[in-house]
């Protein structure tokens, strides 16, 4: 059995994976997933289960070297916005970007991680970056 923080196997799979500047984004249960791009669906219910636990999950495997989110998320929940700005990397600040921007960056993700998460604007593209 894996001894780390992230069980989920395919997410596992896929963040092993990632290549530098590959974009993974993590969404709400509402945001839609662009045609072509896979999608691990998390989401069991309402909530559940919330953004910042996959997005603790993610980051305690992934090295994030850039991260985006709404502008409207920053400005309608700015302790959301606080909270996801936390969990990155000292140094690497949250950068912020109109919420169509942000759909149309996902797009281009490897994937989109689908949470039970119902607030709204809540979504975070994160870059890969390298450890080395």
């Amino acid at each position: 059995m894996k001894k780390g923080k992230l069980l989920h196997a395919d997410l596992s799979q896929l963040i092993a994976s990632l290549g530098h500047t590959d974009t993974l984004v993590i969404g709400d249960a509402g945001l839609p997933v662009p045609p072509g791009v896979r999608c691990i669906d998390l989401a069991v219910t309402r909530n559940v289960p919330r953004l910042l636990d996959v997005v603790d999950a993610v980051v305690a495997e992934m090295h994030v070297e850039k991260a985006w989110i709404a502008e409207e998320l920053a400005q309608g929940n700015p302790g959301l916005a606080q909270a996801l700005g936390e969990r990155l990397p000292v140094g690497q600040p949250l950068q912020t970007e109109p919420h169509e921007a942000l759909k149309q960056r996902s797009a281009g993700a490897r994937v989109v991680v689908r949470t039970g998460e119902f607030t709204a604007y809540a979504n975070i593209v994160l870059s890969s970056g390298v450890v080395f």
